[in-house]
């Protein structure tokens, strides 16, 4: 674990959690605040994230991934089980934040690049989370991992994300995608593909984040199973 988290950032990380009504124990604010502080650690030798300022990584990174938090889990069990990927996971947004506060999840993180999983493979240890696994990988390498949730933050258009990550999906389970504007365009693109059809467009409100963002949850079409 980290040393003792700025008590700046605890307060503030205090406030967030009441606005997104996700109550969170102090064991696990302090894994989110010692998370936020190796991220910003290892980001100075291994570029996790073009963002550097602290504040910055709080809002954008942390406060941002805290926001999928309860919209998953009214679709998954909040106590599990449940399987999750994160796909495209960079540093483990959203998924070491998701195994952390739901630890009856089974979280896996998937990227291509070796330098990234290893920092969440360090994470899983150093945070002890059992239920967070990392897997350096090209997502479409992968055997069909038969997923509750497959999800993704800035990832790719939902018509690649779709075709590339939706065989990790179980028949009745859904894709998520994190976007910032509603993607009009891309989903013009998914639903002319024909496999994928979005069913649902929820708005996200991020504390203190002055950005439009929204979870796309997408399904497969009828007669595509």
């Amino acid at each position: 674990m980290s040393p003792a988290p700025d008590s700046g950032l605890a307060s503030r990380l205090a406030q967030a959690c009441q606005a997104l009504d996700l109550p969170v124990d102090n064991a696990r604010a302090e894994k989110l605040l010692a998370y936020l502080a190796q991220m910003q650690r290892w980001n100075r030798t291994y570029n996790l994230t073009a963002i550097r300022d602290p504040e910055q990584m709080l809002v954008q990174h942390l406060f941002d991934s805290l926001s999928v938090v309860n919209p998953l889990g009214r679709v998954l069990n909040e106590a599990g089980p449940a399987a999750v990927y994160d796909i495209g996971s960079g540093g483990g947004l959203p998924g070491v934040v998701l195994a952390i506060l739901r630890p009856g999840w089974q979280v896996n993180c998937v990227d291509a690049v070796e330098k990234k999983m290893a920092f969440v493979r360090q994470m899983s240890g150093a945070l002890s989370l059992p239920n967070l696994r990392a897997l350096h990988a090209r997502v479409e390498d992968l055997p069909p991992a038969d997923s509750d949730v497959v999800i993704s933050r800035a990832f790719a258009s939902l018509k690649d994300f779709a075709a590339l990550a939706g065989r990790h999906v179980r028949n009745d389970g859904t894709l998520v995608a994190m976007k910032g504007k509603v993607p009009q365009d891309e989903i013009q693109a998914l639903h002319e593909q024909g496999e994928w059809q979005v069913h649902d467009i929820q708005a996200l409100q991020v504390p203190t984040l002055d950005a439009q963002r929204c979870l796309i949850w997408m399904r497969r079409s009828q007669g595509t199973l």
